[in-house]
């Protein structure tokens, strides 16, 4: 196993509204989204489009106290995360805490797209949110 962020799994972008976001993101890539899910956990609505072998994740608030709302309020609507595959996602967690980035969940937590996820601080990655990801088997 190597340890190391293997590729980036896909964009995260924030939008208001799903539907809206989906109609523009059908117009710009041709194609439709190929999947939709609620995140109860994130209160986060998303939708994942295909763009060549990269994916784009829009997501949507289900309520004003989400992560998402609570982005939107302050930064507008635009990328939220990008996130990385990662082969191990236990490992890179030891390893990126051993680096000095603040993880904001202390186990690998279920996320969308049959996905194990963590998220790292923000602040320690340059202003942008990283999200780890790792298929569950």
């Amino acid at each position: 196993m190597s340890h190391h962020l293997v590729q980036i799994e896909h964009l995260g972008i924030a939008v208001k509204d799903l539907e809206a976001g989906n109609a523009l993101y059908t117009k710009l890539l041709g194609v439709p989204p190929y999947k939709e899910e609620v995140v109860e956990s994130e209160g986060v609505r998303t939708s994942f489009f295909k763009a060549g072998p990269n994916k784009i994740e829009l997501l949507e608030a289900t309520n004003p106290e989400s992560p998402i709302a609570k982005f939107i309020e302050k930064r507008g609507e635009g990328i939220h995360h990008v996130a990385y595959a990662v082969e191990d996602i236990a490992a890179e967690m030891d390893r990126l805490k051993r680096e000095g980035f603040r993880l904001l969940n202390d186990a690998p937590k279920a996320g969308a797209d049959n996905k194990w996820v963590c998220f790292l601080h923000p602040k320690d990655a340059g202003g942008t949110l990283i999200e780890l990801c790792q298929e569950r088997s």
